[in-house]
C-alpha cells in the first residue's frame, strides 16, 4: 500500500507512514484550494501539496514545558524542528530553523534538534555542567548536519538554539538567528542571545558542511524570579513586540497563542516556539 499523503510505500498493518507520519487509516481531507482529492502527495485536480504531519506540530511534557511549530502561510512545508527532553531534574529543548537556500533544510533542522536534545541528556547524566553539555550537544549536532552533505554544493543547513533550565540556573546555546528570551512573571523580558547575522536575513553562522564557523555560543543565566524561558525561530520573533510583552499561565496555550500571533501578523515564515516554566527552588 501507499501513503495517501506523500506516496511513500507503507507496510500493511502499519498505523502511521514512516515518511510523513500521517495516520494511514484516516482519509485526507479534500484540497482546501479546489476541493479535489489527494493522490501520491498532491491534489489530482490543482497540484497543491497534501498536508504533512510536520505542517503543524505540538509537544508537551509532564513538567509543563511545551512547544508549537507551524509551516506558516507562505511556505509549502515546515523547515523548522523542535525537540524536548528532561534529564537530572532539568528541562531541555532545542529549536532549529532550516536554511531555505540550502538543500533539504528540514532534514538538517530535524536531525540537529533530535541530536542536540539526546546529547544534552547524555552529557548531563554523565555529570557535565550545563555549559559543557550545551557546547558538546551543539558540536555533535553540527557534525550530524554536516554528515548529510554529499558535497559543499549539496549541504543541508540550519540554525540552532538550545536551553537547559533548572530552578537555579538556565543555560542557552546558539548558532545563527534563532533566539532565547527570559520572560519573568513580573518584569521586562530579556533577550539572552545575539543574532549571528551580517544584516537582516544574512547569516554569518549556521550548522552545515559549508559553515565557516559552527562554534556554539553559550550563556548562563540565574533567574531571580519565576518565569518562562522561550526559545524560538525568526518566524516568531520577527513579529514580537520589543521588548516582548507576553505572559502565559499554561505553556502549551501560550505557545499556541504565539504561533497564532505570528500567523495573524502575516505568517510569512515557518514559526516555532517552546516555552519552559522556571520556578525558583
Amino acid at each position: 500500500m501507499k501513503c495517501p499523503a506523500c506516496g511513500a510505500s507503507a507496510l500493511q498493518g502499519h498505523a502511521f507512514c514512516e515518511q510523513c507520519g500521517i495516520r494511514l487509516e484516516e482519509a485526507l481531507p479534500a484540497c482546501t484550494a479546489c476541493g479535489g482529492d489527494f493522490e501520491e502527495g498532491y491534489c489530482a485536480q490543482c497540484g497543491r501539496r497534501a498536508p504533512a504531519a510536520s505542517d503543524h506540530v505540538e509537544l508537551v511534557l509532564d513538567s509543563g514545558m511545551a512547544g508549537a511549530s507551524d509551516r506558516g502561510l507562505r511556505h509549502s512545508h515546515n523547515q523548522d524542528a523542535m525537540a524536548l527532553g528532561e534529564a537530572e531534574g532539568l528541562q531541555l529543548a532545542v529549536v532549529c530553523d532550516g536554511v531555505t537556500q540550502s538543500p533539504r533544510p528540514e532534514s538538517a533542522s530535524t536531525l540537529a534538534a533530535q541530536t542536540g536534545v539526546t546529547i544534552l541528556a547524555e552529557e548531563l547524566k554523565a555529570g557535565s555542567t550545563q555549559e559543557s553539555a550545551t557546547r558538546a550537544a551543539c558540536a555533535r549536532a553540527a557534525l550530524a548536519v554536516a554528515s548529510l552533505a554529499t558535497s559543499l554544493d549539496d549541504a543541508p543547513a540550519c540554525t540552532y538554539v538550545s536551553a537547559v533550565a533548572g530552578p537555579d540556573l538556565v543555560t542557552v546555546g546558539w548558532v545563527g538567528d534563532s533566539r532565547a528570551y527570559w520572560l519573568p512573571d513580573d518584569g521586562p523580558a530579556v533577550l539572552l542571545t545575539d543574532d549571528d547575522v551580517a544584516s537582516a536575513g544574512v547569516l554569518t553562522a549556521w550548522l552545515g558542511a559549508d559553515a565557516r564557523d559552527t562554534g556554539c555560543r553559550a550563556l548562563g543565566f540565574v533567574p531571580d524570579s519565576p518565569g518562562l524561558l522561550m526559545v524560538c525561530t525568526d518566524g516568531l520573533w520577527g513579529y514580537l513586540d520589543e521588548p516582548v510583552t507576553f505572559r502565559a499561565a499554561v505553556p502549551l496555550e501560550g505557545a499556541r497563542a504565539l504561533v497564532d500571533r505570528a500567523l495573524a501578523s502575516g505568517g510569512r515564515d515557518n514559526v516555532t516556539v517552546v516555552l519552559i516554566p522556571v520556578r525558583r527552588a
